[in-house]
């Protein structure tokens, strides 16, 4: 089945086409720059409804439609990979999601995923995610570490998504950020957009922008980071991200919005999803779920702990 993907109202600010959608698709789709321009090639991406050449520049107003082209059935196979299924029934599953996985295969991205264990684990999957998403409701980022929900059947999917985007499945989050952070509880009311100086961020900006709360509560002080307890309203991309770097206590290690000077490392952004609470979209029934911190995220405490 071909997937239209439409971008509109952006300031392209006279950006290259190709390397533009590089960017701009690089969090969802992550396409390379070689895909893209012959995606443009074959006349699959149109400006104003008419094709365009790679280095055509982009002016604002501009309206971008991207035809992808039908995956291959059968491209996706199932991987035996460490996947903790923490719940299933036959409905939905939880999972925990370890280091450094993405949660769904992508052009020039088909294996590793979450998608490609959950495979060759789970017998039934929804199908409105297509190919490529089966069961997958929501995502986490590759190297956040958590819980994540799946879905079995269709009519679970839609009754999950719909929870979503009500705010019904309470979501909480631990993370170790930098500095010491003075207040007790905080809200972080922010809207968040993509970023004008680089596509491939997001940011906190009055410009093309969707409202974003992020609550967070101090856990724990360190002569020089914090650890918070954080709950979001909304889920907007690299929310918790882009929000703690805005008050300016990023993520410990996060490899795009961290501090400059920071040494990255394999394990990335010390950022772990939780608790999830919501009620059962079929029987009703209250669900919580807690998933343990990582010991590479334990380790990391101790080090805190231990500086002077």
């Amino acid at each position: 089945m071909e997937k239209t993907i439409q971008i509109k109202d952006v300031d392209y600010q006279n950006a290259r086409l190709d390397k533009f959608l590089v960017a701009y698709l690089k969090e969802e789709y992550d396409f390379s720059r070689v895909y893209l321009q012959k995606l443009i090639k074959d006349g699959c991406v149109l400006i104003n409804n008419s094709p365009q050449s790679a280095n055509y520049r982009l002016v604002k107003g501009d309206v971008i439609i991207i035809n992808l082209p039908p995956l291959v059935v059968g491209t996706i196979q199932g991987e035996d990979l460490p996947l903790k299924i923490i719940y299933e029934d036959k409905d939905l599953l939880v999972i925990d999601k370890p280091n450094n996985m993405v949660v769904h295969p992508s052009l020039g991205n088909w294996s590793g995923t979450v998608v490609n264990a959950l495979i060759n684990q789970v017998d039934d999957l929804s199908g409105i995610g297509g190919v490529e998403r089966p069961g997958i409701v929501h995502r986490l980022d590759k190297q956040t570490t958590g819980l994540l929900i799946v879905a079995k059947n269709d009519i679970t999917h839609q009754k999950l998504t719909t929870m979503f985007k009500n705010h019904e499945i309470e979501k909480e989050y631990i993370a170790l950020v930098w500095g010491v952070i003075e207040e007790d509880e905080a809200l972080i009311d922010a809207p968040i957009g993509r970023s004008s100086s680089d596509r491939k961020k997001m940011s906190v900006t009055a410009t093309n922008s969707k409202s974003a709360k992020t609550w967070f509560k101090v856990l724990e002080r360190f002569a020089h980071a914090t650890e918070v307890l954080i709950k979001i309203e909304s889920g907007r991309t690299h929310q918790i991200r882009v929000h703690f770097n805005y008050i300016n206590h990023p993520v410990i290690n996060d490899p795009m919005y961290g501090k400059l000077k920071e040494k990255s490392t394999s394990y990335g952004q010390y950022l772990h999803a939780y608790k999830l609470t919501f009620l059962h979209p079929i029987i009703g029934k209250k669900m919580e779920f807690i998933s343990s911190l990582p010991q590479e995220f334990n380790d990391k405490i101790e080090e805190l702990k231990s500086e002077a």
